[in-house]
């Protein structure tokens, strides 16, 4: 059963209907009826459609606005490229399939691309059929230049939405929470779940999935990588603080209340500089307070029982907090232009700080460019539908042979059951449309009075109903839209309507095939392959990183065997992520609750990679007895193996069991060593956790949980989701 729109989601359409019916009413009326310029009428009522049905723009007015007005010069180029090329079939179809590529590849750097690139499309779509007539440039470009002034005034004069905070002030918001929040434990108010449930919720809100599209920093630069960096980081201190809120009451620990102030104050600066103010803490205040803690949590001593333990857990997520905070904090420099060193900090972290902008370009497309890639198999099956309609259409030389290519674009899905739903749905609705158009024709014949009173009423209804009813509604009721226009423009028959029911059949075929074709399963398939090199690539990851924590069984290996791993682990997680947003978005009729979960996978790369930046100390490995090294080498060495068969079986239902840490041999370590190890046994664990979950298998036989604490415990996967 569908689902019903939200009121607000109504209301938001019946503005939108509202601006764009008025914007192309005021330019098609007067080209077609007082001007006597088809040609300008025509262009002048697709350009707001284009722009504010097809693509329908996030943001404030003021903000859609200026979008519109900076697409106006990339829609006049594919008006000329459309014009020029088609002078042959060979010529529009070539250029077609450029077009898509160009606008559908781009929205991966470019995220604000990806909200215009429909309405683009139509531009060139439009100018790319016969007849070939580039006498008409002047008239196309001047009904492209009319509707794009009346779709920006519209925008900013009616129904103007008001302007939505953007993301580095939620950020900010939420880094006031966590300043609170310490400040509050500073104080020894600890057991708190009220505030807990604040944390947990506002950690949520800076997801990406819950920003509007305009608002989500996933460009490629260095200013959205920053800022997405900083997200996640605070997303993490905020759980992170939710933790040791909850934590039973310990012994007074004067190192953890000395650093929990320092995380307080740089949370407020961190808060500051996301604001536009110039920071009032140094740069290296927290990794200096740091530094002291390491050096006090070091020589914290008592017998290795439960209240020494409960202490050094609680030190240890004090310490994942502090790790949080100065991750943020340096992402919240960088995408603020501060002049911000990182000296002392992980540099694959913040890899991207020191980088060219068309460098950092460079890497996104070059980590697009791959068949696992959903952007790459979005990019080819959109480029290839919109072509071979584009050739279809030119070969049979169906008349508005365009609304084959405007079906393809409309009606394209990421997997075939989707596809075939939309044209089902599309096909029912088009045939009751034409049906109506057909009598309407009929019966009105060359009265064109009768279309010009309809025509409005008609674009009310159409891009209200039809953007929340579905394809069924939305292809209807644009029948009616486009049969009462061309009535206006030139003579026409109740052989239009027929027209119009070949053409969007004949897209619709189009498109089928191509999602038969090409990735039919969409992003569910490759959720399942990506997951698989995701763990490959971090399995090594594992064993490097406990290796350089904890020093070697063997041999000595250096603390670059990690670092040599990161950056393909790096590139999978982000494959897995983009994989994973579009999955969410498509129709899983037979996804159980007992199949992977896939969120907890990204969880688990999120959680390999921060703990292979953070948990091997600066001044090397610790000194631990043999027991306690292979302790850890047999706890990462199983956790390493389960990970590569969780990759090699594709039906899931991997269980992981790691043995606890000895507590009758701790004693033979260092209060520092000791400490070490807790971090490493809790992330471990916590790995050990995702991993079990992500494989589909049952919890019940898996690593039991640790007291909460530990670092990155509750480290979350970039916002994909």
């Amino acid at each position: 059963m569908p689902k019903l729109p939200s009121a607000a989601e109504s209301i938001g359409a019946g503005r939108r209907a509202v601006r764009v019916t008025v914007a192309a009413a005021a330019g098609f009326y007067p080209a077609a009826h007082l001007l006597d310029r088809p040609v300008l009428a025509v262009y002048a009522l697709f350009t707001p459609i284009a722009f504010g049905l097809l693509s329908p723009l996030p943001g404030s007015g003021r903000r859609r606005a200026g979008t519109v007005l900076r697409a106006l010069a990339a829609a006049v180029v594919l008006v000329l490229l459309g014009t020029v090329l088609a002078v042959a079939t060979w010529s529009a179809v070539a250029g077609m399939f450029g077009v898509a590529v160009v606008l559908t590849f781009g929205a991966t750097c470019a995220p604000r691309l990806a909200g215009i690139a429909p309405g683009l499309q139509l531009f060139y779509i439009l100018a790319c059929f016969p007849p070939y007539a580039p006498d008409t440039l002047p008239e196309r470009l001047a009904g492209l230049a009319v509707g794009t002034i009346l779709t920006v005034l519209c925008e900013l004069f009616l129904f103007a939405e008001p302007a939505q905070p953007p993301y580095r002030e939620r950020i900010a918001d939420a880094l006031d929470l966590g300043r609170h929040a310490a400040t509050r434990l500073v104080r020894g108010e600890a057991t708190d779940p009220q505030m807990a449930a604040r944390l947990r919720a506002a950690g949520r809100d800076l997801r990406l999935s819950r920003q509007p599209p305009a608002n989500r920093p996933t460009g490629a630069g260095r200013t959205d990588r920053a800022l997405a960096q900083a997200g996640s980081a605070t997303r993490r201190l905020l759980d992170q603080l939710a933790t040791l809120t909850r934590l039973a009451p310990v012994p007074p620990d004067l190192a953890s209340e000395t650093l929990l102030r320092g995380i307080a104050s740089t949370c407020a600066d961190t808060a500051g500089i996301l604001r536009g103010r110039r920071p009032t803490v140094g740069p290296g205040l927290i990794e200096e307070m740091i530094a002291g803690f390491l050096t006090e949590r070091g020589t914290t001593s008592g017998n290795p029982g439960d209240s020494l333990h409960g202490l050094l857990r609680r030190q240890s997520t004090v310490l994942t907090v502090a790790v949080s905070t100065v991750t943020a904090r340096t992402a919240a420099a960088l995408a603020s232009g501060v002049r911000q060193s990182t000296p002392g900090l992980p540099h694959e972290q913040f890899w991207y700080a020191g980088a060219a902008p068309v460098s950092l370009w460079w890497v996104r497309v070059r980590g697009n460019l791959t068949p696992r890639s959903v952007v790459f198999q979005n990019t080819v099956r959109t480029a290839i539908g919109l072509a071979l309609a584009r050739l279809v259409a030119g070969s049979l030389d169906l008349s508005h042979g365009f609304w084959v290519l405007l079906t393809v674009l409309t009606l394209g899905r990421t997997t075939a059951g989707a596809t075939w739903a939309a044209v089902r749905s599309a096909a029912a609705g088009t045939l009751i449309g034409v049906t109506t158009a057909g009598v309407l024709l009929l019966a009105a014949g060359d009265a064109t009075a009768v279309y010009e009173y309809l025509l409005v009423p008609m674009m009310l209804v159409a891009f209200s109903v039809g953007p929340v009813g579905g394809p069924a509604w939305a292809q209807g009721l644009f029948t009616l839209v486009v049969s009462t226009a061309f009535a206006q423009i030139a003579p026409v028959t109740w052989r239009l309507a027929e027209v119009r029911l070949i053409d969007v059949l004949t897209g619709s075929a189009v498109g089928l095939v191509c999602g038969l074709l090409a990735w039919p399963s969409g992003a569910r398939a490759e959720m399942r392959r990506s997951v698989a090199e995701l763990f490959r690539t971090a399995a090594p990851v594992v064993r490097a990183t406990t290796e350089a924590a904890t020093g070697p069984v063997g041999p000595a290996t250096p603390r670059t065997a990690a670092a040599v791993s990161l950056r393909p682990t790096v590139h999978r997680l982000r494959i897995a992520e983009a994989a994973y947003a579009q999955y969410r978005t498509e129709p899983s009729s037979h996804t159980g609750e007992d199949g992977p979960d896939w969120l907890a996978a990204l969880n688990y790369g999120s959680r390999v990679l921060v703990g292979s930046y953070w948990l091997p100390p600066s001044q090397g490995a610790a000194g631990l007895p043999s027991p306690l090294l292979h302790w850890a080498h047999e706890a990462a060495t199983r956790l390493a193996s389960a990970t590569h068969e969780a990759a090699d079986l594709p039906t899931g239902g991997v269980h992981v069991r790691l043995a606890p840490l000895p507590a009758d041999i701790l004693p033979l370590a260092s209060p520092a060593a000791v400490s070490l190890l807790i971090d490493v046994e809790v992330w471990l664990h916590a790995l050990a956790t995702d991993l079990t979950a992500a494989s589909g298998a049952d919890g019940s036989a898996a690593t039991p949980p640790l007291p909460p604490g530990g670092p990155l415990t509750s480290g979350a996967a970039a916002d994909a989701r």
